[in-house]
């Protein structure tokens, strides 16, 4: 399907292929509308099994995929938006969650759409937090209405 998406298509999963391979500790990341639907994202690690291996020891991220980490990086921003409201502190850039197992970090795209990553525990919280950034102002403004639809209709795939 990649030969019929068009070229912002494909330069904009090739960003996002990219931000996932070079920042060290992204496990996987997903880019939502901001309706909550998948536009592009990447399967977690442990979603690639070798054919030997068995399936992942336990539920989640790892054994779930990109729709999960998209309805997770979703239903997160609306949170954080309720909460900044409630809170009259202005519009939310980014949101993390530090647990024991890994990181969350949700940021917004100029259009409403959002960047979400799941990192590892051990991973440089400020490099993965820039790497985003850079992605977030290199990829935001060309997330066009008509960008968008090309997208979902593809499927959500691509990033790795």
């Amino acid at each position: 399907m990649t030969g019929a998406l068009s070229h912002e298509a494909r330069n904009f999963r090739w960003l996002l292929r990219n931000l996932v391979q070079e920042v060290h500790g992204i496990r996987s990341v997903a880019v939502v509308s901001s309706d909550g639907l998948l536009l592009c994202g990447s399967e977690p690690d442990s979603e690639r099994p070798g054919p030997d291996d068995p399936p992942p020891a336990h539920p989640g991220l790892a054994g779930s995929g990109r729709m999960d980490l998209a309805a997770v990086v979703s239903g997160l921003a609306s949170l954080t938006v309720g909460a900044a409201q409630l809170m009259d502190g202005g519009r939310v850039r980014q949101t993390t969650v530090a647990m024991s197992g890994g990181v969350l970090v949700v940021m917004s795209i100029s259009d409403g759409s959002l960047l979400g990553a799941h990192a590892t525990a051990d991973c440089d919280l400020s490099v993965v937090a820039y790497e985003m950034a850079l992605f977030v102002g290199r990829a935001g403004h060309v997330l066009t209405p008509a960008l968008r639809s090309e997208l979902r209709q593809s499927g959500g795939g691509g990033a790795r």
